[in-house]
């Protein structure tokens, strides 16, 4: 199932989730390699934990065969195309408007915080959590392959600028492992407005904004060496969103 994403489609009603326990995005740009894999992983796991639940890739217009390769190998997976190459905030925005799970994860398609984190994340979201997200920050945090020491650092640093500037306490913006409840999830993307990589601290705030329950957890986590953040080319722009974000005003 295609489904152009230029204008992403209005929230669906409760009684559209179709009785779905999870709603799986992964945001991919030229994925063709790693997406198969980690789809496979993914369904295989949540089949094994009897969920019931719905896969979406959001195209980010890959130049590569990642929506063919969608198309042909996962034809119950639903394939949502951007009109161009828009941003992961854009991709992420799009799928989490699209879901129809009762709950809601999206997830990095090189899977660098593996699936089986999902169980912990569900305990949170019965417990009355309304976004739980992952951290590679706290101390309780397990990195079984790390990145080089410079990006470490880097990483570090920008986290302690974000905590500054955005007035966010959490330690860990960037991981790319974020659950939500569906209500949740549409309310933060319906006003969420940055579309490139500092998205989520937009989405952080918005829901502290909204007096939403945000559970920061502890993950695994195993670099990936193709990781499509370019220190020196993105930081400076996520730097200053950190800071726009701060200063946006919404209509809540």
């Amino acid at each position: 199932m295609t489904v152009d994403s230029d204008k992403p489609s209005p929230p669906t009603t409760d009684s559209d989730d179709a009785g779905l326990d999870w709603t799986i995005i992964v945001p991919a740009y030229n994925e063709e390699e790693r997406l198969g894999p980690t789809l496979r992983t993914i369904q295989s796991y949540l089949r094994e934990r009897a969920s019931r639940f719905e896969s979406i890739v959001v195209d980010d217009g890959s130049t590569d065969g990642t929506a063919d390769l969608v198309r042909r190998e996962f034809p119950d997976a639903r394939l949502l195309s951007n009109p161009g190459n828009r941003g992961k905030g854009y991709s992420v925005r799009a799928g989490l408007l699209a879901a129809r799970g009762r709950w809601v994860l999206f997830s990095d398609a090189d899977l660098s915080t593996p699936i089986e984190e999902l169980a912990r994340f569900e305990e949170e979201l019965r417990a009355g959590a309304d976004v739980v997200i992952a951290s590679r920050a706290l101390a309780e945090s397990v990195i079984e392959a790390h990145q080089a020491w410079w990006r470490e650092f880097s990483g570090r640093s920008f986290n302690i600028l974000v905590q500054v500037f955005s007035g966010l306490p959490f330690h860990d913006t960037q991981c790319g492992f974020k659950a939500y409840r569906r209500e949740a999830a549409r309310r933060i993307a319906s006003l969420q407005r940055l579309e490139g990589w500092a998205f989520d601290i937009e989405q952080l705030r918005l829901a502290r904004l909204m007096g939403m329950r945000v559970k920061e957890l502890p993950v695994r986590w195993i670099n990936s060496s193709a990781s499509r953040v370019r220190f020196l080319r993105d930081a400076p722009r996520m730097f200053l969103d950190a800071m726009r974000v701060r200063l946006m005003r919404y209509d809540l």
